[in-house]
């Protein structure tokens, strides 16, 4: 039996474009093509919604319309803690956006890292933005010590054994050789504790100076040290869908109420 649609609240087709799906023209055609589901169901013409308390879905990809969650992209600088507190007083990144509405940090950069870090409110992005199955590609600019040979660019890219067990396959390029150290680009989809450093120091190159470019569809070069910004509803969505893809083992629901995750790649 489907369920009956509320005789209050706003048209579906408004909500879908105040959270930037298109205008309310291409909302309505999304609709009357069948793409878009309320509650499961898929919606029909006219129908109306809660914006707060619907679950929305555009080609099962979920819809962020309720007005509490938050985004943010952090340009992280060194010698700030990746979380939302620190009992050593230390410089937060949670003390560089918004007081409130209360966000935390989705995985994390150590101390030393530098570079582009998402806080957010949203519990059930951030599970899956950390969950190891949906492989969320991180991708890190990194200067060495030394100029890394043909093999140890091979051996980052086919992974590399550490104390914790071998990493999977990365990509791995040189950027840049200048004398006595090296600029590389890594992308990996794990999400170790100081992982790339690890890596790096496995194939006898220690680490100078650590930069996460993007995380999955985001980048944003020009966000300043230290600045942030909100995400639009477009980058949302396309993490929603970079996430999408397959189902975590253990979805999480609601606001988060705490660190996305322990995970440390950088």
């Amino acid at each position: 039996m489907s369920t009956p649609e509320p005789p209050t609240g706003e048209r579906l087709q408004k909500v879908l474009a105040r959270a930037g799906i298109g205008s309310r023209r291409a909302c309505e055609e999304l609709i009357a093509a069948g793409r878009v589901t309320v509650g499961g169901e898929v919606a029909r013409l006219g129908r109306r919604v809660d914006a707060e308390a619907d679950a929305i879905h555009v080609d099962g990809i979920p819809v962020a319309t309720r007005s509490d969650l938050v985004y943010y992209l952090l340009n992280k600088p060194p010698r700030v803690v990746t979380t939302a507190s620190d009992p050593q007083g230390r410089p937060t990144v949670a003390g560089l956006v918004p007081a409130e509405p209360r966000v935390f940090p989705v995985g994390r950069l150590d101390r030393d890292s530098e570079g582009l870090l998402v806080l957010t409110n949203d519990g059930e992005l951030a599970h899956r933005m950390t969950h190891p199955r949906h492989g969320l590609d991180k991708e890190y600019l990194v200067e060495v010590e030394g100029v890394p040979t043909r093999a140890a660019l091979r051996a980052l890219r086919e992974g590399v054994e550490l104390d914790d067990g071998p990493t999977a396959p990365a990509a791995a390029r040189l950027v840049q050789a200048r004398g006595d150290h090296a600029a590389i680009e890594v992308v990996i989809h794990e999400g170790r504790n100081r992982q790339v450093r690890r890596m790096c120091e496995a194939v006898g190159h220690p680490v100078r100076r650590l930069v996460r470019t993007r995380i999955g569809p985001l980048a944003d070069r020009t966000l300043e040290p230290g600045a942030w910004r909100r995400l639009r509803p477009d980058e949302v969505r396309a993490l929603w869908a970079a996430v999408s893809e397959t189902q975590a083992t253990e979805p999480a629901s609601g606001p988060a109420t705490g660190p996305g995750a322990a995970e440390g790649s950088g």
